[in-house]
């Protein structure tokens, strides 16, 4: 059996393995440092075989997929590249920028393979290989940057795997283009979700209301500012050439409504909300992208004795599993009272769908 490595066996790894082990002939491989990570995978059916060291793991592969953080991929292609690799085989990586990878790849006369960046524009709220799901990608779009001189068929070869594994939607693209894709959809507005939690956790120091009054809305819009301070780090600095442009458009644009607001300019204020508001409501219907979905309902209750409990046992006589519920102190902006977290849009749906037929009053967050 031709055989394909997958070096990094977390959530992403995991569902890439699993992936190519349920849809190709492919015998699956798996490397990672953490014992307890092969096991687990082993213990799944992830893999076929795992491996903690580096070398058995890509002995005889035709594919070689990094499955590392960003920060992390650039030392293991220098591991790679002391190894004798397979003839002709391709070695790729899914990480959440591309140039600076692409770059330090091609600067490898002895790497013994063909390296194409890739992307797997999905992810989940869970972490850890035991999160590894084969649907994990399907309908989500899956980026390659090949340099210009790649070889087409080597393209075309990698891209057919893919698409038969993953049933993602593959996708061509220069490295730098992604990268300020991604970095204006993605990097930027995990930059200013934090930026506003910071300085509103800044004003709150002195002033507790700011954070007993942040409700809905702005646990919405910031939400992504809970994640990984290391990872984020690092992505930040692998894509720093397009995320310091892209930080400087957005200067020019807040300094843009600041003067407006100074002015009290009525024309200029309106049509800045007018352009996002028409923007907004142009953007394609929920998929799986760079920013994880929200599965979240709004439900609108009477503030009474047991409600909580008559509609957790309504979900789960239905079986919709709940994932988070909580009750909303301050509904300025969100017209329900109970906020009901789902793991999946289909649980979402089940959901809004049960709740709907029973009299309840239910909004979600395009609501």
């Amino acid at each position: 059996m031709a055989k394909a490595a997958v070096l990094g066996i977390g959530l992403i790894g995991g569902s890439l393995a699993l992936c190519l082990k349920e849809r190709t002939s492919l015998e699956v491989h798996g490397f990672d440092t953490s014992e307890e990570s092969i096991r687990l995978a082993e213990a799944a059916g992830v893999i076929h075989r795992g491996h903690q060291s580096l070398e058995s793991a890509v002995q005889g592969a035709e594919y070689i997929f990094l499955a590392v953080p960003v920060g992390t991929a650039p030392r293991l292609l220098d591991r790679l590249a002391e190894l004798p690799l397979q003839t002709g085989c391709i070695i790729s990586d899914v990480g959440s920028t591309k140039e600076e990878i692409v770059n330090y790849a091609e600067g490898f006369s002895q790497l013994g393979g063909t390296f194409i960046g890739g992307h797997p524009m999905a992810g989940s709220h869970r972490s850890g290989v035991q999160a590894a799901q084969s649907l994990l990608f399907e309908n989500a779009y899956y980026v390659l940057t090949p340099l210009p001189e790649t070889p087409l068929a080597e393209v075309q070869r990698l891209s057919g795997l893919l698409e038969r594994a993953t049933r993602a939607r593959l996708v061509i693209m220069a490295p730098e283009h992604h990268d300020r894709v991604v970095g204006a959809i993605s990097h930027l507005p995990h930059i200013v979700a934090a930026a506003l939690v910071n300085q509103v956790a800044g004003y709150n120091a002195s002033n507790e209301w700011f954070h007993r009054l942040a409700a809905g809305g702005f646990r919405d819009l910031t939400r992504v500012a809970a994640s990984h301070p290391l990872m984020w780090r690092d992505i930040l600095l692998s894509n720093r050439k397009a995320v310091l442009g892209l930080l400087q458009d957005w200067s020019d644009e807040m300094d843009e409504i600041r003067k407006a607001v100074a002015a009290g300019d009525h024309d200029q204020i309106e049509s800045f909300f007018r352009r996002a508001k028409e923007a907004r409501e142009g953007l394609p219907e929920r998929r799986k992208g760079v920013i994880l979905p929200a599965y979240e309902l709004y439900v609108d209750v009477p503030d009474i004795p047991g409600v909580i409990g008559r509609v957790a046992c309504l979900l789960g006589d239905k079986g919709v599993n709940l994932r988070n519920i909580g009750v909303m102190e301050n509904r300025e902006d969100r017209a329900g009272v109970l906020r009901l977290v789902f793991n999946t849009g289909a649980e979402l749906e089940k959901a809004k769908r049960y709740l709907t037929e029973s009299g309840y009053q239910v909004f979600d967050m395009e609501s």
